[in-house]
Protein backbone atom coordinates (compact mmCIF):
# COMPACT_ATOMS: atom_id res chain seq x y z
CA UNK A 1 0.00 0.00 0.00
CA UNK A 2 1.43 3.37 -0.66
CA UNK A 3 2.26 6.02 1.69
CA UNK A 4 -0.47 8.34 0.20
CA UNK A 5 -2.91 5.69 0.48
CA UNK A 6 -2.49 4.79 3.71
CA UNK A 7 -2.77 8.39 4.57
CA UNK A 8 -5.91 8.59 2.84
CA UNK A 9 -6.90 5.52 5.36
CA UNK A 10 -6.19 7.55 8.30
CA UNK A 11 -7.73 11.13 7.05
CA UNK A 12 -10.96 9.43 5.59
CA UNK A 13 -11.63 7.76 9.04
CA UNK A 14 -10.93 11.20 11.04
CA UNK A 15 -12.90 13.54 8.63
CA UNK A 16 -15.75 11.03 8.77
CA UNK A 17 -16.13 11.09 12.40
CA UNK A 18 -16.63 14.45 12.43
CA UNK A 19 -18.49 14.99 9.62
CA UNK A 20 -16.80 17.11 7.38
CA UNK A 21 -16.04 14.56 4.42
CA UNK A 22 -16.88 15.87 1.20
CA UNK A 23 -19.27 13.91 -1.16
CA UNK A 24 -17.37 12.07 -3.65
CA UNK A 25 -20.05 10.88 -6.00
CA UNK A 26 -21.05 11.89 -9.25
CA UNK A 27 -24.82 10.89 -8.57
CA UNK A 28 -26.78 10.55 -4.66
CA UNK A 29 -24.60 9.20 -2.26
CA UNK A 30 -25.42 7.73 0.89
CA UNK A 31 -23.35 7.24 4.38
CA UNK A 32 -22.77 3.49 2.80
CA UNK A 33 -21.11 4.98 -0.06
CA UNK A 34 -18.92 7.42 1.73
CA UNK A 35 -17.94 4.65 4.37
CA UNK A 36 -16.96 2.95 1.10
CA UNK A 37 -14.61 5.50 0.16
CA UNK A 38 -12.30 4.26 3.20
CA UNK A 39 -11.67 0.87 1.40
CA UNK A 40 -11.68 2.23 -2.20
CA UNK A 41 -8.36 3.95 -0.95
CA UNK A 42 -6.60 1.31 -0.36
CA UNK A 43 -8.52 -0.79 -3.44
CA UNK A 44 -8.44 1.38 -6.21
CA UNK A 45 -5.56 0.66 -8.51
CA UNK A 46 -2.92 2.40 -9.80
CA UNK A 47 -2.40 2.62 -13.55
CA UNK A 48 0.60 1.01 -14.33
CA UNK A 49 2.69 2.85 -16.80
CA UNK A 50 5.68 1.59 -18.34
CA UNK A 51 9.12 2.71 -16.99
CA UNK A 52 10.45 5.56 -19.79
CA UNK A 53 8.08 4.60 -22.42
CA UNK A 54 5.98 6.87 -24.28
CA UNK A 55 3.50 7.57 -26.95
CA UNK A 56 4.25 11.16 -28.10
CA UNK A 57 2.56 12.70 -31.10
CA UNK A 58 3.10 16.16 -32.69
CA UNK A 59 0.04 17.76 -34.74
CA UNK A 60 1.38 20.16 -37.47
CA UNK A 61 -1.65 22.03 -38.84
CA UNK A 62 -2.06 24.08 -42.15
CA UNK A 63 -3.12 27.63 -40.18
CA UNK A 64 -3.17 29.42 -43.61
CA UNK A 65 -6.68 31.11 -44.85
CA UNK A 66 -8.63 27.98 -46.02
CA UNK A 67 -8.13 26.07 -43.24
CA UNK A 68 -10.44 27.09 -40.63
CA UNK A 69 -12.40 23.66 -40.82
CA UNK A 70 -9.39 22.06 -40.44
CA UNK A 71 -8.50 24.31 -37.18
CA UNK A 72 -12.43 23.41 -36.08
CA UNK A 73 -11.71 19.77 -36.52
CA UNK A 74 -8.77 19.21 -34.57
CA UNK A 75 -10.88 21.52 -31.68
CA UNK A 76 -13.79 19.15 -31.85
CA UNK A 77 -11.42 16.06 -32.02
CA UNK A 78 -8.37 16.71 -29.68
CA UNK A 79 -10.14 14.55 -26.39
CA UNK A 80 -11.01 11.78 -28.82
CA UNK A 81 -7.31 12.02 -30.00
CA UNK A 82 -6.21 12.10 -26.76
CA UNK A 83 -8.47 9.29 -25.26
CA UNK A 84 -7.56 6.81 -28.12
CA UNK A 85 -4.28 7.71 -26.93
CA UNK A 86 -4.49 6.47 -23.47
CA UNK A 87 -6.43 2.53 -24.23
CA UNK A 88 -2.98 1.97 -25.58
CA UNK A 89 -0.75 -0.59 -23.36
CA UNK A 90 2.47 -2.44 -23.89
CA UNK A 91 3.29 -5.42 -21.89
CA UNK A 92 -0.08 -4.73 -20.21
CA UNK A 93 1.12 -1.25 -18.85
CA UNK A 94 -0.13 2.02 -19.87
CA UNK A 95 2.14 4.37 -21.49
CA UNK A 96 2.57 8.69 -20.65
CA UNK A 97 1.18 10.33 -23.35
CA UNK A 98 2.44 13.35 -24.30
CA UNK A 99 1.25 16.24 -27.28
CA UNK A 100 2.65 18.87 -29.07
CA UNK A 101 1.39 21.33 -31.75
CA UNK A 102 2.44 22.73 -34.54
CA UNK A 103 1.16 25.62 -37.15
CA UNK A 104 2.68 25.88 -40.40
CA UNK A 105 1.19 28.35 -43.50
CA UNK A 106 0.31 31.54 -42.04
CA UNK A 107 1.63 34.97 -43.06
CA UNK A 108 1.49 36.33 -39.26
CA UNK A 109 4.06 33.42 -38.35
CA UNK A 110 7.84 35.40 -37.71
CA UNK A 111 9.58 32.92 -39.58
CA UNK A 112 11.05 32.46 -43.74
CA UNK A 113 9.41 28.88 -43.32
CA UNK A 114 6.09 30.43 -41.70
CA UNK A 115 6.51 27.70 -39.09
CA UNK A 116 5.39 28.10 -35.29
CA UNK A 117 6.44 25.56 -32.76
CA UNK A 118 2.93 26.49 -30.60
CA UNK A 119 4.03 23.70 -27.63
CA UNK A 120 6.22 21.01 -27.22
CA UNK A 121 5.75 17.74 -26.20
CA UNK A 122 4.17 17.91 -22.97
CA UNK A 123 1.59 16.11 -20.79
CA UNK A 124 0.34 19.31 -19.95
CA UNK A 125 -3.00 19.05 -21.79
CA UNK A 126 -4.55 22.66 -20.55
CA UNK A 127 -1.69 24.46 -22.24
CA UNK A 128 -2.32 22.34 -25.72
CA UNK A 129 -5.93 22.87 -25.59
CA UNK A 130 -5.88 26.61 -24.77
CA UNK A 131 -3.18 27.23 -27.42
CA UNK A 132 -5.08 25.54 -30.29
CA UNK A 133 -7.88 27.41 -29.56
CA UNK A 134 -6.41 30.04 -29.95
CA UNK A 135 -4.99 29.87 -33.18
CA UNK A 136 -6.26 32.16 -35.70
CA UNK A 137 -5.61 31.89 -40.09
CA UNK A 138 -4.15 33.84 -42.37
CA UNK A 139 -2.94 33.73 -46.12
CA UNK A 140 0.46 32.21 -46.22
CA UNK A 141 3.14 29.85 -48.04
CA UNK A 142 2.79 26.05 -46.88
CA UNK A 143 6.51 24.54 -46.37
CA UNK A 144 5.45 20.39 -45.33
CA UNK A 145 9.32 19.45 -45.58
CA UNK A 146 10.37 22.78 -43.46
CA UNK A 147 7.80 21.99 -40.36
CA UNK A 148 8.57 18.04 -40.27
CA UNK A 149 12.17 19.02 -40.26
CA UNK A 150 11.18 21.40 -37.22
CA UNK A 151 9.69 19.15 -35.55
CA UNK A 152 11.78 16.30 -35.89
CA UNK A 153 14.53 18.49 -35.11
CA UNK A 154 13.20 20.41 -31.94
CA UNK A 155 10.94 18.42 -30.61
CA UNK A 156 12.34 16.52 -27.13
CA UNK A 157 11.64 13.05 -28.82
CA UNK A 158 12.08 9.99 -26.19
CA UNK A 159 15.28 7.65 -27.27
CA UNK A 160 13.28 4.46 -26.03
CA UNK A 161 12.85 2.36 -28.76
CA UNK A 162 9.90 0.85 -27.54
CA UNK A 163 8.19 4.39 -27.29
CA UNK A 164 5.62 4.99 -30.36
CA UNK A 165 6.84 8.24 -31.84
CA UNK A 166 3.92 9.74 -34.56
CA UNK A 167 3.83 13.30 -36.96
CA UNK A 168 0.66 13.96 -38.20
CA UNK A 169 0.63 16.90 -40.63
CA UNK A 170 -2.24 18.25 -42.50
CA UNK A 171 -3.09 20.99 -45.17
CA UNK A 172 -4.14 21.17 -48.30
CA UNK A 173 -1.47 22.42 -50.67
CA UNK A 174 1.17 20.82 -52.84
CA UNK A 175 3.48 18.79 -50.32
CA UNK A 176 6.41 19.40 -52.12
CA UNK A 177 6.42 23.06 -51.65
CA UNK A 178 9.74 25.59 -50.01
CA UNK A 179 13.37 24.89 -50.59
CA UNK A 180 13.12 22.21 -47.97
CA UNK A 181 13.78 18.66 -49.77
CA UNK A 182 10.29 16.47 -47.93
CA UNK A 183 11.95 13.00 -49.11
CA UNK A 184 15.33 13.52 -47.17
CA UNK A 185 13.68 15.00 -44.26
CA UNK A 186 11.22 12.34 -43.98
CA UNK A 187 13.49 9.73 -44.68
CA UNK A 188 15.95 11.39 -41.81
CA UNK A 189 12.96 11.60 -39.61
CA UNK A 190 12.28 7.74 -40.11
CA UNK A 191 15.12 6.93 -39.24
CA UNK A 192 15.01 8.10 -35.39
CA UNK A 193 11.86 5.92 -35.97
CA UNK A 194 9.19 8.93 -35.66
CA UNK A 195 6.72 7.58 -38.42
CA UNK A 196 4.87 10.74 -40.29
CA UNK A 197 1.36 10.32 -41.14
CA UNK A 198 -0.39 13.10 -43.94
CA UNK A 199 -4.05 13.84 -43.91
CA UNK A 200 -4.55 15.67 -46.79
CA UNK A 201 -7.88 18.51 -46.57
CA UNK A 202 -9.36 17.31 -50.16
CA UNK A 203 -9.73 14.64 -52.57
CA UNK A 204 -7.98 11.70 -52.32
CA UNK A 205 -6.39 11.44 -56.00
CA UNK A 206 -5.32 14.96 -55.59
CA UNK A 207 -3.46 14.16 -52.31
CA UNK A 208 -2.25 11.24 -54.27
CA UNK A 209 -0.89 13.86 -57.41
CA UNK A 210 0.38 16.53 -54.67
CA UNK A 211 2.82 14.13 -53.18
CA UNK A 212 0.98 13.63 -49.73
CA UNK A 213 0.72 10.01 -49.96
CA UNK A 214 4.16 9.74 -51.42
CA UNK A 215 5.17 11.61 -48.01
CA UNK A 216 3.22 8.98 -45.99
CA UNK A 217 4.56 6.24 -47.68
CA UNK A 218 8.10 7.36 -47.00
CA UNK A 219 7.65 8.26 -43.60
CA UNK A 220 6.72 4.81 -42.69
CA UNK A 221 2.62 6.23 -41.25
CA UNK A 222 -0.91 6.50 -43.32
CA UNK A 223 -2.04 8.56 -45.79
CA UNK A 224 -5.64 10.02 -45.66
CA UNK A 225 -7.33 12.26 -47.02
CA UNK A 226 -10.59 14.28 -45.45
CA UNK A 227 -13.75 16.78 -46.09
CA UNK A 228 -11.91 19.51 -43.81
CA UNK A 229 -15.44 21.98 -43.94
CA UNK A 230 -17.43 19.37 -42.63
CA UNK A 231 -18.91 19.42 -39.68
CA UNK A 232 -17.96 16.68 -37.02
CA UNK A 233 -21.37 14.64 -36.63
CA UNK A 234 -21.74 13.58 -32.47
CA UNK A 235 -23.52 10.70 -30.86
CA UNK A 236 -25.19 12.28 -27.31
CA UNK A 237 -25.76 8.74 -25.36
CA UNK A 238 -27.51 8.61 -22.00
CA UNK A 239 -24.25 8.62 -19.82
CA UNK A 240 -23.37 12.21 -21.31
CA UNK A 241 -25.08 14.00 -18.23
CA UNK A 242 -23.71 11.71 -15.61
CA UNK A 243 -19.97 11.97 -16.56
CA UNK A 244 -20.24 15.55 -17.17
CA UNK A 245 -21.70 15.57 -13.59
CA UNK A 246 -18.30 13.86 -12.62
CA UNK A 247 -16.51 16.79 -14.30
CA UNK A 248 -17.39 18.87 -11.49
CA UNK A 249 -16.47 16.55 -9.02
CA UNK A 250 -13.57 15.58 -10.28
CA UNK A 251 -12.34 19.63 -10.31
CA UNK A 252 -12.64 19.66 -6.34
CA UNK A 253 -10.53 17.21 -5.79
CA UNK A 254 -7.23 19.17 -7.25
CA UNK A 255 -5.33 21.73 -4.69
CA UNK A 256 -2.97 24.49 -6.51
CA UNK A 257 0.02 25.07 -5.26
CA UNK A 258 2.73 27.51 -6.23
CA UNK A 259 2.83 31.10 -7.92
CA UNK A 260 1.05 30.53 -10.33
CA UNK A 261 -1.24 27.39 -9.37
CA UNK A 262 -3.98 30.06 -9.52
CA UNK A 263 -3.79 30.61 -13.08
CA UNK A 264 -3.56 27.22 -14.02
CA UNK A 265 -6.59 26.06 -12.05
CA UNK A 266 -8.37 28.51 -13.79
CA UNK A 267 -7.45 27.53 -16.88
CA UNK A 268 -8.25 23.93 -16.20
CA UNK A 269 -11.90 25.39 -15.86
CA UNK A 270 -11.46 27.58 -19.32
CA UNK A 271 -10.55 24.56 -20.65
CA UNK A 272 -13.63 22.92 -19.75
CA UNK A 273 -15.80 25.57 -21.47
CA UNK A 274 -13.95 25.83 -24.59
CA UNK A 275 -14.67 21.63 -24.56
CA UNK A 276 -18.19 22.58 -23.64
CA UNK A 277 -18.70 25.01 -26.75
CA UNK A 278 -17.66 22.93 -28.96
CA UNK A 279 -20.41 20.22 -28.11
CA UNK A 280 -21.24 17.96 -25.10
CA UNK A 281 -20.05 15.42 -26.87
CA UNK A 282 -16.18 17.04 -26.40
CA UNK A 283 -17.26 17.77 -23.42
CA UNK A 284 -17.60 14.48 -22.20
CA UNK A 285 -14.70 13.44 -23.86
CA UNK A 286 -12.69 15.86 -21.92
CA UNK A 287 -14.02 14.47 -18.70
CA UNK A 288 -12.65 11.18 -18.92
CA UNK A 289 -9.48 12.57 -20.78
CA UNK A 290 -9.09 13.65 -17.42
CA UNK A 291 -9.86 10.84 -15.49
CA UNK A 292 -7.21 8.95 -16.79
CA UNK A 293 -3.53 9.32 -15.46
CA UNK A 294 -1.08 8.54 -18.01
CA UNK A 295 -2.28 11.21 -19.89
CA UNK A 296 -3.49 14.22 -18.04
CA UNK A 297 -1.06 14.60 -15.28
CA UNK A 298 -0.77 18.27 -13.78
CA UNK A 299 1.52 17.86 -11.15
CA UNK A 300 3.34 21.06 -11.75
CA UNK A 301 0.59 22.98 -10.36
CA UNK A 302 -1.68 20.06 -8.44
CA UNK A 303 -0.82 18.67 -4.79
CA UNK A 304 -2.11 15.77 -5.62
CA UNK A 305 -0.75 14.77 -8.48
CA UNK A 306 2.60 16.21 -7.17
CA UNK A 307 2.32 14.00 -4.12
CA UNK A 308 1.64 10.83 -5.74
CA UNK A 309 5.06 11.45 -7.65
CA UNK A 310 7.28 12.67 -5.04
CA UNK A 311 5.68 11.64 -1.21
CA UNK A 312 8.27 14.09 -0.04
CA UNK A 313 7.03 17.02 -1.32
CA UNK A 314 4.67 18.26 0.71
CA UNK A 315 7.17 18.05 3.82
CA UNK A 316 9.30 20.99 1.57
CA UNK A 317 6.43 23.19 0.23
CA UNK A 318 6.51 26.30 1.72
CA UNK A 319 3.51 28.04 3.45
CA UNK A 320 3.46 30.89 0.44
CA UNK A 321 3.12 28.17 -2.01
CA UNK A 322 -0.19 27.13 -1.05
CA UNK A 323 -3.69 28.25 -1.05
CA UNK A 324 -5.46 30.16 1.68
CA UNK A 325 -7.07 26.92 2.85
CA UNK A 326 -4.44 25.07 3.92
CA UNK A 327 -1.95 27.99 4.84
CA UNK A 328 -0.81 27.80 8.38
CA UNK A 329 -1.42 23.74 8.88
CA UNK A 330 0.79 21.40 10.15
CA UNK A 331 2.32 19.06 7.50
CA UNK A 332 0.51 16.27 8.94
CA UNK A 333 -2.82 18.47 8.43
CA UNK A 334 -1.88 19.52 4.93
CA UNK A 335 -0.89 15.57 4.19
CA UNK A 336 -4.54 14.08 5.45
CA UNK A 337 -6.29 17.41 3.27
CA UNK A 338 -4.15 15.73 0.11
CA UNK A 339 -4.96 12.25 1.09
CA UNK A 340 -8.48 13.09 1.15
CA UNK A 341 -8.71 14.66 -2.22
CA UNK A 342 -6.63 11.54 -4.06
CA UNK A 343 -8.77 9.50 -2.80
CA UNK A 344 -11.95 11.39 -3.79
CA UNK A 345 -10.68 11.05 -7.14
CA UNK A 346 -9.55 7.65 -7.22
CA UNK A 347 -13.27 7.12 -6.65
CA UNK A 348 -14.26 9.81 -9.56
CA UNK A 349 -12.07 8.28 -11.89
CA UNK A 350 -13.46 4.95 -11.40
CA UNK A 351 -16.88 5.74 -11.77
CA UNK A 352 -15.95 7.86 -14.85
CA UNK A 353 -13.98 4.74 -16.74
CA UNK A 354 -16.77 2.62 -15.80
CA UNK A 355 -19.45 5.48 -17.73
CA UNK A 356 -17.22 6.16 -20.41
CA UNK A 357 -17.21 1.97 -21.28
CA UNK A 358 -20.93 1.95 -21.39
CA UNK A 359 -20.94 5.14 -23.33
CA UNK A 360 -18.38 3.28 -26.20
CA UNK A 361 -20.27 0.81 -26.17
CA UNK A 362 -23.68 2.60 -26.95
CA UNK A 363 -21.36 5.23 -29.39
CA UNK A 364 -20.12 1.77 -31.73
CA UNK A 365 -23.77 0.38 -32.11
CA UNK A 366 -25.13 3.75 -33.03
CA UNK A 367 -22.25 3.84 -35.65
CA UNK A 368 -22.86 0.29 -36.93
CA UNK A 369 -26.47 1.39 -37.62
CA UNK A 370 -25.48 4.72 -39.19
CA UNK A 371 -22.90 3.58 -41.69
CA UNK A 372 -19.79 5.42 -39.94
CA UNK A 373 -21.14 9.28 -41.66
CA UNK A 374 -18.03 10.49 -39.45
CA UNK A 375 -15.27 8.45 -40.56
CA UNK A 376 -13.53 11.33 -42.54
CA UNK A 377 -12.67 13.88 -40.49
CA UNK A 378 -9.35 14.83 -39.24
CA UNK A 379 -10.15 13.25 -35.68
CA UNK A 380 -11.16 9.60 -36.92
CA UNK A 381 -8.44 9.45 -39.38
CA UNK A 382 -6.00 9.88 -36.85
CA UNK A 383 -8.03 7.66 -34.41
CA UNK A 384 -7.36 4.53 -37.18
CA UNK A 385 -3.88 5.18 -38.21
CA UNK A 386 -3.47 4.88 -34.48
CA UNK A 387 -4.53 1.81 -33.79
CA UNK A 388 -3.52 0.58 -36.93
CA UNK A 389 0.48 1.69 -35.85
CA UNK A 390 0.27 0.57 -32.60
CA UNK A 391 -0.67 -3.00 -33.47
CA UNK A 392 2.17 -2.43 -35.62
CA UNK A 393 4.53 -1.36 -32.57
CA UNK A 394 3.61 -3.96 -30.13
CA UNK A 395 0.92 -2.03 -28.60
CA UNK A 396 -2.86 -3.74 -27.85
CA UNK A 397 -5.62 -1.56 -27.45
CA UNK A 398 -8.15 -2.49 -24.56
Amino acid sequence: MTTLKILALTACTAFLSSGSFSDSRCSNSTTADRAALIQSASLTPTVLTAKGNKIQVALLLDTSNSMDGLIDQAKSRLWNIVNTLTTLKYNGQASQIEIALYEYGNDGIRDENYIHQVTPLTQDLDLVSEKLFALRTNGGSEYCGAVIRDASNNLNWDGNEKSMKLIYIAGNEAFDQGKINYKEVISNTKSKNIYTNTIFCGSREEGIQTFWQNGATLGGGKYFNIDSDKRVIYIETPYDVRISECNTKLNDTYIYYGSHGSEYKLKQAAQDRNAEVQSVSNYVERTVAKSRKNAYNNDHWDLVDKAEKDASFISTVKDDALPSELKGKSKEEIKKAVAIKSAERGKIQKEIEELSRKRQEYIDTEMKKRGNPDSDDLGKAIEKSILEQAKASGYTSK
